[in-house]
């Protein structure tokens, strides 16, 4: 017997056994219920550069989500200063105008339930932004003691339609090490 982790159906972890390759992540979404809120939270508060609006109602749409009388409309976000691959954007924000959803219990701790983790380079001045404009936060930013970000600060709070987030200060020598990939090097 051995200590290797297998996946489900007994697959060793980390085999390449996908003949399609991976491209990488076109973008994360979240359903919001107040599309204008969450557009003023992400470019105004958050610092996210806005890509695109737009509204599909389409067949196409339709199938995609799954709901024959879907009506959606869509604002797109991109990190900025990070560099394009496939996609233009690395947010999207969806507000079903038909059906309308209703939101379950936001609680970080029940299964499908997730969150956003947005690095910074300080983030009890990111901490002091936010909670100036009235954003709850779990708590202050915590000094990470453990793991591969040890020596870092992180904090929860809540978004638009209690989304969860992250502000993640990585440990300085990671930051500076970041910061000299970078066009034009360290700011």
């Amino acid at each position: 017997m051995t200590d290797e982790p297998v996946t489900p159906g007994g697959v060793p972890a980390g085999a390449d056994t996908n003949p399609v390759r991976l491209l990488g992540v076109f973008h994360f979404s979240f359903t919001v219920s107040d599309l204008d809120a969450a557009i003023v939270f992400y470019r105004d508060l958050l610092g996210f550069t806005f890509v695109h609006r737009q509204v599909q109602d389409n067949a196409y749409t339709r199938r995609l989500v799954g709901y024959p009388d879907a009506r959606i409309e869509v604002a797109q976000f991109a990190v900025p200063g990070e560099r394009r691959g496939l996609s233009t954007h690395d947010l999207e924000l969806v507000c079903y105008e038909t059906p309308r959803g209703r939101r379950s219990e936001p609680e970080i701790r029940n299964p499908g339930e997730a969150h956003l983790a947005i690095a910074v380079e300080d983030a009890q001045a990111m901490y002091e932004r936010l909670s100036a404009a009235g954003i709850r936060f779990f708590s202050p930013p915590n000094e990470i003691t453990e793991g591969v970000n040890r020596g870092g600060k992180a904090c929860y709070f809540h978004g638009p339609d209690q989304i969860v987030h992250e502000l993640l200060q990585p440990p300085a020598a990671r930051i500076a090490a970041y910061l000299e990939t970078q066009p034009g090097g360290p700011a």
